[in-house]
């Protein structure tokens, strides 16, 4: 009565409802696979068949031996080694089958999980730090994948054995069967206390991961700063304390691991001796033969091991639904509000040669748990014009293009776009954001050659584009001097090219996205003044009525910008043209 009030109190607090859910996601995967894990399933039950067969017609062979009945002995022989030549090849295909459902599943969560990530709140996924992001994508679908044949379907295999053997047993000698389950009780009460520690430790052991992953991903990202800095000795010592945490975590566990285990293996050991006396006294006594004493040894250690393999399947299911939780939290990140996409796609079309206009009237943004940035802010940047955004380092030029290119919400005022042929005005969001081409601080070159890079922005695109929007960029010509061209290879966080080429390439690749508006992100502050200026006429006269937004911190540019606007202190003023031309002194 006791332990039934603590599971319905267990119920109630949530712990088992919620272990529940999680392993419901895992077997909403599965079920796609439904026909191949039922012949799984099939394939299991027929080879438990075997072995139990097998075992009972060991029976007869022996008894056929020491009885010296020669008459018996052949056919038994015969079907013995059918039956271990069966079980061994349905073996072989259920290996096979369980090898391609756990690829295809574990593919399958990836790339489920991989665009859920992508598409999700940028504010949202940010509380994640990337390392955490790949630990669970990897680490934790890995678990997932090899869970959802390892908890249904052996399952019901591991019960068919159970029940099977038991049948057996009991067939034979009822009182053996009552012996070889002794351990059942001290088996289920050894389980409850594993359930919850199972539960801590796999928690604890995964988020000691993550821990481990994301010192590394950041640790070999800045590299380059470590190594400037003369730091390589401290993080040496600071990873070996994140793998400390990880390593004492992994110990506990595995100390209590190994008490529970040895425990279970005495009190198996004990319910051994106890079923082979009986079976010696029963042999002794005349009540069976040297077969059946043969086949109680078998059949008693295999109930006990199928015993405790259904009850141990709860700490493995466990395992796999604390990672199915851990997934679970980032799979279902609210998503990017992409509503109007039809209707930009219409703004897009009617205005190619028009352009589009970007405007806020009184917006206010702040970070979630954050003070405000912006109140009451009014900015427009017309088709035909470079407007640019100046201000110290922090005060929110960055976060301005963010809120431009719909990847934070405003909370309160407007933001939106609309077309100089149309009056139609359309609030930003991620749908809006196929209107802009965007070139934001620092390196965004991956790995691969310079085409692959620009063809990002346009697949389909020649190399007579390409080379076009790397002459407005003033990339043209250290492009063409490189033996392979547009085929070199750019190595892993722009290696193999300076920080100013770098930021030639990046516009290029913008340029090639051929949208109505150009925002860029200190995209210029690697180049000297003349090359600045030349790329950004370059890019106005190329199309002319082209938006431009720029942020900067050098006052050089602002010459041939149409509008300034200062942000400082939560606000954001239009400059007037003597302070334009002051600050452009000034510098």
């Amino acid at each position: 009565m006791n332990l039934l009030k603590k599971i319905i109190r267990k119920i109630k607090e949530g712990m088992l409802q919620e272990i529940f859910q999680e392993l419901l996601w895992i077997y909403h995967y599965g079920l796609r696979y439904k026909m191949e894990i039922l012949w799984y399933i099939f394939l299991g039950i027929f080879s438990t068949g075997m072995s139990l067969g097998g075992s009972v017609i060991s029976k007869y062979i022996i008894d056929a031996v020491t009885g010296f009945d020669s008459k018996g002995l052949a056919p038994a022989a015969v079907f013995y080694i059918l039956m271990q030549l069966m079980r061994i090849g349905s073996n072989a295909w259920t290996r096979r089958i369980s090898t391609r459902i756990e690829i295809k599943v574990d593919q399958e969560i990836r790339a489920d999980v991989y665009d859920k990530i992508m598409e999700a709140d940028w504010e949202a996924m940010s509380e994640y730090h990337s390392g955490d992001l790949l630990n669970r994508v990897d680490n934790d679908v890995s678990s997932i994948s090899s869970s959802v044949l390892g908890w249904v379907p052996d399952f019901v295999t591991q019960l068919v054995q159970f029940l099977g053997t038991l049948g057996i047993i009991i067939y034979y000698d009822p009182t053996l069967a009552g012996l070889a389950l002794l351990s059942a009780p001290v088996t289920l009460v050894v389980s409850r206390v594993l359930m919850k520690k199972m539960r801590d430790y796999n928690k604890k052991m995964r988020e000691a991961s993550s821990e481990v992953m994301m010192f590394n991903e950041e640790s070999f990202q800045n590299v380059q700063v470590i190594k400037s800095f003369g730091l390589t000795g401290l993080y040496g010592r600071k990873l070996r304390q994140v793998q400390a945490r990880y390593r004492e975590i992994r110990l506990d566990y595995n100390k209590f691991s190994i008490l529970t285990s040895s425990f279970m293996s005495l009190v198996g050991t004990v319910v051994t001796v106890v079923c082979f006396g009986w079976g010696v006294y029963r042999l002794w006594t005349g009540h069976i033969t040297y077969g059946t004493m043969t086949l109680f040894l078998e059949m008693s250690d295999s109930l006990s091991a199928s015993f405790s393999s259904l009850v141990y399947m709860v700490p493995s299911a466990i395992s796999a639904a604390t990672a199915a939780g851990r997934i679970m939290a980032v799979a279902e990140l609210p998503k990017e509000n992409r509503e109007g996409e039809e209707q930009v796609e219409q703004l897009l079309e009617e205005n190619r040669k028009g352009g589009v206009s970007v405007e806020t009237e009184q917006m206010a943004f702040g970070y979630a748990g954050g003070k405000m940035v912006f109140e009451h802010v009014d900015f427009l940047a017309a088709p035909g014009e470079i407007v640019a955004l100046v201000g110290p380092s922090g005060e929110g030029k960055t976060t301005m293009l963010r809120v431009i290119l719909g990847i934070v919400n405003v909370k309160a005022g407007s933001a939106r776009v609309f077309g100089r042929d149309t009056q139609q005005k359309i609030p930003i969001s991620a749908a809006t954001r196929r209107l802009f081409a965007y070139v934001p601080q620092g390196n965004t070159m991956f790995a691969g050659t310079v085409a692959e890079n620009l063809r990002m922005m346009k697949q389909d695109a020649s190399d007579e584009e390409l080379y076009e929007v790397l002459k407005l960029a003033c990339a043209y010509d250290f492009i063409v001097r490189l033996p392979d061209g547009l085929n070199s290879r750019i190595r892993e966080r722009g290696g193999g090219f300076s920080e100013g080429q770098i930021q030639r390439l990046s516009i290029a690749r913008a340029l090639l996205a051929d949208v109505p508006v150009l925002l860029l992100d200190e995209a210029t502050s690697a180049l000297d003044v003349a090359t600045e200026r030349k790329v950004l006429r370059n890019i106005m006269q190329s199309e002319k009525n082209r938006t431009c937004i720029v942020t900067t911190h050098r006052p050089s540019v602002l010459g041939i910008c149409s509008r300034v606007y200062r942000i400082e202190g939560g606000s954001m003023t239009c400059v007037g043209e003597e302070e334009v031309q002051k600050m452009m002194m000034d510098f």
